[in-house]
C-alpha cells in the first residue's frame, strides 16, 4: 500500500482516527499476509485491512486470506475496511469472513458497517471487536 488510492484511503482513515486511537501502517516484507493497519484504541488492540475498490470485487489475496482465517480462529481481532471508489461508500467486514469476502466480493455479508461516514463505521468496529475479544476470553 505505498501509492495511489490505498495511500489516500490510509492518509484519510489517519486523520479522523478517534480520541485515543492509535494507527500505524506495517510494511512488512517477511510476513506475508500481515494487514496494512495495527492500531490500538483505549487499550483495545486490532488489525484492519485497507481495500479500495472500483467494483463490488474485492482482491485479498490467498496469504491475506489465510492469515485473517488463522488470525481468528485463535481469537485474534482483525477486519478488513473497503472503500468502493465509484460510489465513496465503507463496508466493513470482520477478518473472520476474508475467504467469503474474496469469492464473493462486496456481496459477501454480513458486513458490519456500510456508509460513508468513519465515525459510525469506527464505532462499528469497536463494538464487534470488543464482543469478539469478550467472547474468546469466556466466563
Amino acid at each position: 500500500m505505498s501509492r495511489g488510492p490505498e495511500a489516500n484511503f490510509w492518509n484519510t482513515l489517519k486523520k479522523h482516527l478517534p480520541t485515543k486511537c492509535k494507527a500505524w501502517r506495517i510494511e512488512n516484507r517477511v510476513g506475508t499476509g500481515i494487514p496494512d493497519v495495527y492500531l490500538i484504541w483505549n487499550g483495545f488492540p486490532f488489525w484492519l485491512e485497507l481495500k479500495v475498490s472500483n467494483s463490488n470485487t474485492v482482491k485479498l489475496n490467498p496469504t491475506q486470506v489465510a492469515w485473517h482465517t488463522s488470525h481468528s480462529h485463535c481469537g485474534g481481532v482483525s477486519f478488513i475496511l473497503v472503500k468502493h471508489q465509484g460510489q465513496g461508500s465503507l463496508f466493513l467486514f470482520e477478518g473472520s469472513q476474508s475467504r467469503e469476502l474474496a469469492s464473493e466480493g462486496l456481496s459477501c455479508g454480513p458486513n458490519l458497517y456500510m456508509g460513508k461516514d468513519l465515525g459510525p463505521m469506527f464505532e462499528a468496529l469497536r463494538s464487534c471487536g470488543l464482543s469478539v475479544m469478550t467472547e474468546a476470553l469466556g466466563p
